[in-house]
């Protein structure tokens, strides 16, 4: 593994930030009193945000397991966040221990904490990325340095595009992405949309306030981003949906939507 380069300009954690505020509602440990200020704010006025997030990030588990128990060795987290439990490495390493992740990210702030993404089993590896996630050229050329873009790959993309508010951008990045992996690989990937309205009323006024915007799109046009591929059982569905076993909740159909795809 290379050694991650530290960012220069110091992280201002007087300001609440997005990646942080969702470490936050995950339980995780990596965020400050702005954070958990920001975070307390939204649940208090749409409480089941929180639960939300624990949703969008169990369809990350169960679809990796998924995709390493089909035979699947490499994965690349495209716009990973901050670490918390079941990270993408540690669900595929416990279905088998030699999966080879490689985690990206433009965030300095995912950069500061990025060694609990970096402990891969001895059989494996892991790696990360700092990059941008639309600058695929880097993305892929800093993925090859762990992975053998030569044998299937899963190409992870966890409810992260609603970051990218031009919708041809999104579906553009994704395209470019799935068309250099080879044949065999896996699309998994999510995104979020509203509720109701007053999900939709609250998450515009967080993304009034300076925090990093994200997009709610409809699960119709979200599909679009599967563009050639074939969908696995059972396409493309609400997240609690997906294949649910044990842990799987199942709050409601119109929080987030997500699949897995063949790229052919």
């Amino acid at each position: 593994m290379t050694e991650p380069t530290r960012p220069h300009q110091p992280i201002d954690t007087s300001v609440a930030h997005s990646a942080r505020v969702w470490n936050y509602w995950l339980g995780g440990k990596d965020h400050y009193p702005a954070d958990q200020a920001a975070g307390d704010a939204y649940s208090s006025k749409y409480p089941s945000i929180v639960p939300f997030a624990k949703e969008s990030r169990d369809f990350l588990r169960r679809t990796t397991a998924y995709l390493a128990k089909a035979g699947v060795r490499q994965f690349i987290d495209l716009g990973a966040g901050l670490p918390t439990s079941n990270n993408t490495h540690e669900v595929a390493q416990r279905v088998s221990p030699d999966c080879r992740v490689v985690y990206i990210d433009h965030d300095p702030i995912v950069l500061l904490h990025v060694h609990a993404l970096l402990t891969s089993s001895p059989e494996g590896a892991t790696n990360y990325v700092q990059a941008d996630m639309r600058d695929t050229d880097t993305v892929l050329a800093g993925a090859a340095k762990t992975l053998d873009m030569t044998k299937p790959i899963a190409l992870v993309i966890n409810d992260v595009l609603g970051h990218i508010e031009n919708w041809s951008e999104a579906r553009g990045l994704v395209s470019r992405l799935v068309e250099q992996l080879p044949s065999g690989s896996y699309l998994s990937l999510s995104h979020s949309t509203a509720a109701d309205t007053d999900h939709q009323a609250v998450q515009d006024e967080y993304n009034s306030s300076g925090a990093i915007p994200y997009i709610f799109r409809e699960p119709s046009v979200a599909v679009e981003l599967f563009e050639g591929t074939e969908l696995v059982e059972p396409g493309f569905t609400s997240w609690p949906r997906w294949r649910p076993d044990a842990n799987t909740g199942g709050l409601t159909d119109r929080a987030g939507w997500g699949g897995v795809a063949r790229i052919l």
